[in-house]
């Protein structure tokens, strides 16, 4: 088996069969490759849906187990435990994979088979339109990633995001997995970046990271939740677990952080202003709450 893919779900019901079945209905060997769906405690009706389908198809390796654990990166570790192909993919139970998806981490892996971790394009699918005031600078916030058109290793310091990431099970296990002191969701707290630190202690490691642009998801996403408070979690949580991420790097790693998030502050109402004198006044504020929000993940409040 070459691929084990992860998909770790919360509450996400509506979606997560369309997750599976992206994978199931691609035109690849189901020898070669396994869907692990760890539910991280859902309240929904996830378990009935999952095994639903997993009845209904007895073509492919499928798995569903529960890890009681909240949070995404021990529901990532408990998938990885019981994986048994050469590589880990992780995807998000709102994506959908390309359908060419598996073929192309196979390609890949084949032709660079000393790289350790790749990932490639996640592109928003708004339901029902993309935000009149949602614009490239945060459209991160929702998963949106592009790193171009051709295939390089990351920058020090960009990294593959957690809805489309791949890495060899060997490297995988050398890291010791995800940090579980950055969690991820836990209800309605967020302690993001746990994608981050996964790929920054790898780089530490030694091994090389790539981007792949034909390792492509869409991520759904649904305009009636992205209310201020939702997109206030989100960013704040990016600056909880950076402040998590960096702890052992005490005052120096603290003070160099602040100060590059207050230049992002600076920038980002540069930004906004930009957007206005264009003609786009609707996403000066939200460019700028981004950066606010994310410094008072930062500083605890």
């Amino acid at each position: 088996m070459l691929t084990s893919i992860i998909i770790c779900s919360y509450n996400r019901a509506t979606y997560i069969v369309n997750a599976i079945d992206s994978l199931v209905q691609q035109s690849y060997s189901p020898s070669k490759f396994e869907v692990i769906v760890v539910d991280n405690n859902s309240t929904d009706n996830t378990t009935d849906v999952v095994n639903t389908y997993l009845a209904n198809n007895h073509t492919h390796h499928l798995i569903y187990l529960n890890e009681p654990k909240q949070g995404a990166s021990h529901a990532r570790n408990t998938g990885a435990a019981i994986a048994k192909g050469q590589l880990l993919s992780f995807m998000d139970d709102d994506a959908v994979a390309a359908p060419n998806f598996l073929q192309e981490i196979e390609n890949f892996h084949m032709q660079n088979p000393t790289v350790s971790g790749f990932g490639g394009i996640i592109t928003p699918l708004y339901i029902p339109n993309k935000p009149t005031w949602m614009s490239h600078h945060v459209s991160s916030l929702v998963g949106n990633f592009n790193y171009g058109n051709t295939i390089k290793e990351f920058s020090p310091n960009r990294y593959p995001l957690e809805s489309n990431m791949v890495v060899t099970a060997i490297a995988f296990n050398q890291i010791s997995g995800f940090n579980t002191t950055i969690l991820g969701v836990v209800g309605t707290l967020r302690i993001g970046g746990e994608g981050k630190d996964f790929f920054m202690r790898l780089k530490a490691q030694g091994h090389k990271v790539y981007y792949v642009p034909n390792i492509a998801v869409q991520h759904v996403v649904e305009v009636i939740k992205l209310t201020p408070e939702y997109m206030y979690r989100v960013a704040s949580g990016i600056g909880r677990g950076e402040r998590t991420r960096i702890a052992s790097g005490g005052a120096i790693a603290f003070t160099q952080k602040l100060i590059e998030y207050t230049y992002k502050l600076g920038g980002a109402v540069v930004l906004g202003l930009g957007y206005t004198i264009k003609g786009n006044p609707q996403q000066f504020w939200p460019i700028v709450m981004y950066r606010v929000n994310a410094l008072k993940g930062f500083l605890g409040y």
